[in-house]
């Protein structure tokens, strides 16, 4: 039975991670095709993705829009579950459904509907069209998180600060952020993974300053090459570095 359970927990891993394996294997290819037979190791995909201008444009825009995205729907999303979680209001129950109700939409509604909005008001399709796109999508996630991380003592030290004569801007800033830097930190590390590799928002309200995903398939249209699976491959690798930068940092400390 145990032998069972560890082949189940290989063929697991195997599901998950063997694309993955194979896609920067093969951008290690010297050679013009991603496919086998492996005809050697060369760094020249690697080097030719860094030194491509459009690329690392493309790569900065996606590291703005993430952390400004992110950073904006982290602080929203924390005021919203400050609010609700304190103060009791006609219709909370309501209102936090309506927040966390994003979760449950297709990325590709949120885009046309957006799509259509900016349409309707003239307003140009840039990198900050798609940040707010961002920002819809991640605002429920950060809610959310906050949300089930606070509890009494947090209430306990905030009602003691105001009887002190702490103002609320105050007993937000030194007391109930610095309470919740775990839960804050890991709504923001989430955010900015999802904002980093998403494309149908992205692809659908930016017009000519692209992020990384939209430059990647742009490049798919031209097929498969080994520089796309440098690209892919980098790309994993940022989104690696911050899940483990959040378990060390976060989760740990946390513990």
């Amino acid at each position: 039975m145990r032998l069972l359970s560890w082949a189940y927990l290989a063929a697991a891993y195997a599901f998950v991670f063997l694309p993955v394996a194979v896609l920067v294997v093969f951008s290690f290819q010297d050679g013009r095709l991603p496919v086998p037979p492996f005809r050697g190791v060369t760094l020249d995909w690697y080097a030719k993705v860094l030194s491509d201008g459009k690329l690392m444009a493309a790569l900065w825009n996606s590291l703005l829009v993430a952390v400004v995205s992110s950073t904006v729907a982290l602080i929203l999303g924390f005021l919203a579950a400050h609010a609700l979680a304190r103060v009791r209001l006609p219709g909370s129950a309501l209102m936090r459904g309506v927040l966390i109700a994003p979760l449950t939409v297709s990325y590709l509604i949120i885009a046309l509907g957006l799509l259509n909005l900016y349409t309707q008001t003239g307003v140009r399709l840039s990198l900050w069209t798609a940040g707010i796109g961002h920002v819809v999508i991640n605002l429920p996630l950060c809610f959310a998180i906050t949300y089930a991380a606070m509890g009494d003592h947090q209430r306990n030290a905030e009602r003691a600060a105001r009887d002190l004569g702490a103002p609320e801007w105050k007993v937000l800033v030194l007391i109930s952020a610095p309470m919740l830097a775990a839960p804050l930190a890991a709504a923001f590390f989430l955010s900015v993974t999802f904002s980093w590799d998403e494309f149908i928002i992205a692809f659908l309200l930016t017009r000519f300053d692209v992020t990384l995903p939209v430059e990647i398939w742009s490049m798919l249209r031209s097929g498969l090459s080994p520089a796309t699976n440098a690209v892919g491959s980098l790309v994993f690798l940022v989104s690696v570095t911050l899940v483990i930068l959040l378990e060390l940092l976060v989760f740990r400390r946390a513990k």
